[in-house]
């Protein structure tokens, strides 16, 4: 039995944040610091006050940490970043809310005191003596101490402070792990009650110390005890800290807190074996797990459950049946095919959730060289003459600007650009879908083919293909391409409305160019004609990636079996921090690695080959070199102390692969 503690963090957005430029504007983006350890760093949005990052975080964590800070930084170029201020959410808060905390919190502003971590290891004892009894406090030695000198480490020395005594440790240099061992008395008197405050500070040559944390303690209670010895956390000194509320905006967040108590892999098999029998039979078989699972599940929990399933089922190898079951329990209680798939029910969220692990790599060879050419070309585009600037454009010659009708055709003629040359790289992508898609979507167009056969009918079935691979995939993707790592950072305003308009025009093609669609906004008009050309070529798509020979299926299931997909894939970050003050700055490294059921691989890119695959997981050599840098890593991550692993946890954990616990 294991307890595990973990966090699902969502950074929304900020508002009304105070300008740090002398343009009057700031360049915000956030750290996440668990226990003052930086775990997160979001992308920097540009040049704005209310910045909207939306980026979602999955974190394993000890189940001892105490408090998730969330700092508001400003990017700077040329001098070190500015701290616009600090949301901290405890422990006890984040229990307090089992649904999880969610909602505005005001920045606070960031005191130096305050930005204390590590723990130190004291023994304290009452020592009776002839006419006194004597306080003796030990300093043993420290852990996981702020770094706040240049080098990212700090020269500690600790202060016993008691009845108007002061007494003081060596200096240890260049350490977060000090060792002193050093004992220092004091006359204890009759009925005192004044409290023993030990402090560390890092020593400076020239400037001022700083502060490292306090402990305090309560002399009473020792008497009680007479010996106490152990670690002790380091707390900031309040009586400094001048914290507050001002006009320094104010921060969405989504946080929530889940300990769990995860039990050996044996308890869990009858559940496992039980569905995994209902879904190789099908609707066949006379199981009703999966339908009560569904029927039983919330709207604010179906997507966990989705996710969990899933991957339980891609670890089993039978993610393709667990979907086709799931189409077939939809399509039996759908009776109007224009509301297929279109609700968020477990069929959808698995089946998107399914895409996101095993397509996002054929994602990012389709949308990737699109998606750069937007961000890198920033040209103005804009449809809806309501708000069209034209001053945002410039001029189009040497003696005159352009005209409104001017600035929508060129807008018209650049969004046909990019809808080309998507559909082009889509077509030409059908040996390159992953197996595992293939066979899924071929599965869904033939049931949606057997419930709705009328030649009425005959678009659906491309429509249920459309609604999944266009609407809940491509769309989303070209909208926040920071969101599915296509890009590192966030798109600023008017590169981000040109991929609304394209992610637009997207789904006018995954509608199939409908009736609907085209009334809901007309000046979209102008695309119309590059819209039903792409209908034609997205249906000669769907129809070429589901039309499969028996032979040719054979060979797919041999590789299905053969090839695992990824369980979880994107990017992953080593940070190491540096630099001087309560905020240090991270430099992250940044590495791309695929986790499947079988392997494990990285790469220096996410298009790139990994250099590290094959790696078995049962039984890895001893040679390869994945298994040589996930023990490099184990013994870095066991060397460290609790409170420094909760970022090695979060990016080497992964999802866990025994179908129990399968999470990000």
């Amino acid at each position: 039995m294991a307890r595990r503690s973990s966090l699902s963090i969502r950074i929304v957005e900020g508002k009304n944040l105070p300008a740090k430029d002398i343009t009057g504007s700031s360049d915000p983006y956030c750290i996440v610091k668990v226990d003052n350890e930086p775990i997160i760093r979001t992308a920097t949005v540009w040049k704005t006050l209310c910045p909207f990052w939306g980026e979602e975080y999955q974190v394993h964590l000890p189940p001892t940490f105490h408090a998730v800070a969330f700092y508001v930084m400003d990017e700077d170029a040329l001098s070190r970043d500015d701290v616009i201020g600090k949301v901290c959410l405890t422990r006890d808060m984040l229990a307090s809310h089992p649904k999880g905390f969610s909602g505005w919190t005001h920045l606070m502003e960031v005191d130096r005191n305050e930005e204390v971590q590590g723990e130190i290891h004291l023994r304290l004892e009452v020592v009776p003596g002839t006419h006194a009894s004597r306080l003796r406090c030990s300093v043993l030695e420290a852990r996981d101490l702020a770094p706040k000198d240049r080098n990212g480490a700090s020269d500690p020395f600790v202060r016993v402070h008691y009845n108007g005594r002061t007494q003081e440790t060596s200096v240890v240099k260049k350490s977060c792990y000090p060792r002193w061992n050093e004992t220092f008395e004091f006359e204890l008197e009759e009925g005192a009650t004044e409290a023993l405050s030990v402090e560390a500070w890092d020593w400076d040559l020239v400037s001022r110390n700083d502060f490292l944390g306090k402990v305090v303690v309560n002399v009473q209670r020792l008497r009680s005890a007479q010996q106490e010895e152990g670690w002790f956390r380091l707390q900031p000194d309040q009586s400094k800290s001048q914290r507050g509320e001002g006009n320094l905006g104010s921060l969405q967040l989504e946080v929530r807190l889940r300990d769990e108590t995860v039990l050996p892999s044996t308890c869990y098999q009858p559940l496992v074996q039980l569905l995994c029998q209902e879904v190789k039979l099908g609707t066949q078989g006379p199981g009703q797990l999966i339908p009560v699972i569904e029927e039983t599940t919330s709207a604010e929990c179906r997507q966990e459950v989705a996710t969990t399933l899933l991957k339980l089922f891609l670890g089993q190898g039978l993610a393709k049946d667990f979907l086709d079951l799931l189409f077939q329990l939809e399509l039996g209680r759908t009776s109007e095919a224009n509301t297929l798939f279109r609700s968020n029910s477990l069929a959808s969220k698995s089946m998107e959730c399914f895409l996101k692990v095993a397509g996002m790599r054929y994602l990012h060879g389709i949308l990737g060289p699109i998606i750069d050419r937007v961000f890198e070309e920033k040209k103005y585009v804009e449809l809806d003459p309501s708000k069209v600037e034209v001053k945002d454009v410039g001029c189009s010659g040497l003696h005159r600007p352009q005209t409104e009708a001017e600035v929508l055709e060129q807008s018209a003629q650049t969004l046909r650009t990019h809808l080309v040359a998507l559909l082009s790289a889509l077509c030409r992508s059908v040996r390159a879908c992953p197996a595992v898609v293939r066979a899924t979507f071929r599965q869904l167009f033939r049931r949606v083919r057997e419930r709705f056969p009328s030649p009425q009918h005959q678009n659906v079935p491309f429509i249920a293909v459309t609604s999944f691979l266009c609407l809940r995939f491509f769309s989303p993707a070209i909208m926040s391409p920071k969101l599915f790592h296509l890009r590192e950072r966030h798109a600023d305003a008017r590169t981000s409305r040109t991929l609304l308009l394209l992610a637009k025009v997207v789904q006018n093609v995954g509608n199939l160019d409908t009736p609907v669609s085209r009334a809901k906004e007309a000046w979209m008009e102008p695309l119309q004609p590059t819209v039903r050309q792409g209908v034609a070529q997205l249906k000669d798509f769907i129809t070429k990636l589901v039309d499969i020979e028996e032979k040719e299926e054979l060979d797919l299931q041999r590789a299905l079996n053969s090839q695992a997909p990824p369980v979880k894939e994107g990017p992953l970050f080593i940070h190491r921090t540096k630099g001087k003050g309560p905020l240090a700055s991270s430099s992250f490294k940044k590495l791309y690695f695929s986790l499947s059921t079988e392997a494990l691989s990285f790469a220096k890119t996410s298009s790139s080959k990994p250099p590290f695959s094959g790696c078995p997981r049962k039984a890895p050599s001893s040679s390869s070199p994945a298994s040589g840098l996930r023990r490099r890593w184990r013994k870095r991550a066991l060397a460290a102390p609790t409170s420094c692993r909760s970022s090695m946890q979060m990016t080497l954990a992964g999802p866990r692969l025994s179908t129990c616990s399968a999470s990000v």
